[in-house]
């Protein structure tokens, strides 16, 4: 027991130390085991989402290719001014940064970069760093200038030291349908290298599609799950979760049977007479095809939220507006639907966001038509392992739900946002 504190006299607990200190030794150990509950969360976190993003952000800036592997080219260079081909100590520079790469098998890599910027670099580079081998004393700029015909342009030597630079911002600029031109100026792609804008537009003009049609298919489902009696409303809730116990690819496949010319939509079509044999409908491998397999797999991300808001809705609310005078369908609209408001924000920013980084099932049944920005992250990542293209491309895309983000919460207000 804890001592009356009368007199000005020091309050004790039980134990005899002071009461203040022993409060604050109490919170502070709950403090503490409130910490190491969450670190397994935090720490799951921070791997699997925030060190990636990190991770990807530095490779859409990363440039140490050249300055590392070339560091006497890229000081030699560092007084040149561009107006003309470097003089003999650059060249110099070259040839033994040449022969130390290629000794190391490194200067590919060099290679690889520069031909990001401007084709046919990559050759240029591997078979001067062969060639550089057998060059023992000068000159070396004749020498060099026999090895490939692109080290007599200045176009070349613009490109090399642009990129002996730490940082770039040349992915970005790629990422934007943007480029340096020879002289180094920023200019616009050629009109037939212009696809990731395109890839950005259609991302989001199908992600939004599929959130409008998941939204008028989710919303009377959901609504059947709220006010049917128990025993069917849980048979409904089967259906719905369903799609959840089955491997998304056996999902996406079985879509593409479905879909294809002799599938199982197209004969219905034609048993019933909607369309003939012989004009079947092209439902795969395009817009439409990644369209209808994506509101399926979606459809559950919708239904759960808004079913969630609309089992809170008290009953008695449309009985009084329709003992008030209301005919149903002004009750429904006028006091049912702004309560369910909440919960369509919160499954459209859910399905939204799912949609614009889906990239299995665009690959296989989007075709052409049907691709999205997500399938081309994939590709840099794992074909062309242009991983700082697939960094800014990706960067792009998380700044701009970022910005949706806040643009939603400065509309609506993230505040009005409820699962339940």
């Amino acid at each position: 027991m804890a001592n009356e504190n009368t007199g000005g006299e020091l309050v004790l607990a039980a134990d005899g130390t002071p009461l203040k200190a022993s409060l604050n030794k109490a919170m502070r150990k709950n403090r503490i085991r409130a910490l190491l509950l969450v670190t397994p969360l935090f720490v799951f976190i921070l791997f699997s989402f925030l060190i990636p993003i990190v991770d990807m952000t530095f490779r859409s800036v990363d440039n140490w290719h050249v300055g590392t592997l070339m560091p006497k080219t890229t000081a030699a260079l560092a007084d040149w001014d561009g107006k003309a081909l470097p003089d003999e100590p650059v060249f110099a520079a070259l040839v033994e940064d040449l022969q130390v790469g290629a000794k190391a098998r490194e200067i590919g890599k060099v290679g690889t970069r520069l031909n990001y910027e401007k084709s046919g670099l990559r050759s240029m580079i591997t078979s001067s760093g062969r060639k550089a081998l057998k060059v023992k004393e000068g000159p070396y700029k004749e020498k060099v200038l026999k090895m490939h015909k692109k080290w007599k342009e200045l176009s070349t030597w613009t490109v090399i030291k642009r990129n002996t630079a730490p940082f770039t911002i040349g992915y970005y600029l790629n990422a934007v349908d943007m480029k340096y031109d020879d002289n180094g100026e920023i200019v616009r792609q050629n009109e037939n290298r212009r696809i990731y804008g395109k890839l950005f537009l259609r991302t989001f003009a199908i992600s939004l599609a599929i959130t409008v049609i998941c939204v008028i298919l989710a919303y009377p489902i959901s609504y059947l799950l709220a006010t049917l009696p128990l025993r069917y409303s849980n048979l409904l809730m089967i259906f719905v979760l369903l799609p959840f116990w089955t491997s998304l690819l056996v999902r996406t496949t079985a879509w593409i049977a479905m879909l294809q010319s002799q599938g199982v939509l197209n004969d219905l079509f034609v048993f019933f007479g909607l369309v003939s044999d012989d004009n079947r409908l092209q439902l795969i491998h395009n817009m439409t095809g990644t369209i209808i397999a994506m509101t399926h797999i979606l459809l559950p991300f919708m239904v759960l939220p808004l079913y969630s808001v609309m089992k809170t809705i008290p009953p008695s609310y449309m009985r009084a507006a329709l003992s008030l005078g209301a005919n149903p369908l002004v009750a429904f609209v006028r006091v049912y639907m702004p309560q369910t408001l909440s919960g369509i924000g919160a499954g459209s920013i859910l399905v939204f966001i799912l949609s614009i980084g889906y990239y299995i099932t665009p690959a296989l049944v989007g075709g052409t038509d049907g691709t999205l920005i997500s399938n081309q992250i994939a590709y840099h990542m794992q074909s062309s392992l242009n991983w700082g293209l697939a960094g800014a491309l990706g960067a792009l895309l998380l700044f701009s739900v970022l910005a949706l983000y806040l643009l939603y919460n400065k509309i609506v207000g993230i505040d009005n946002m409820r699962l339940g």
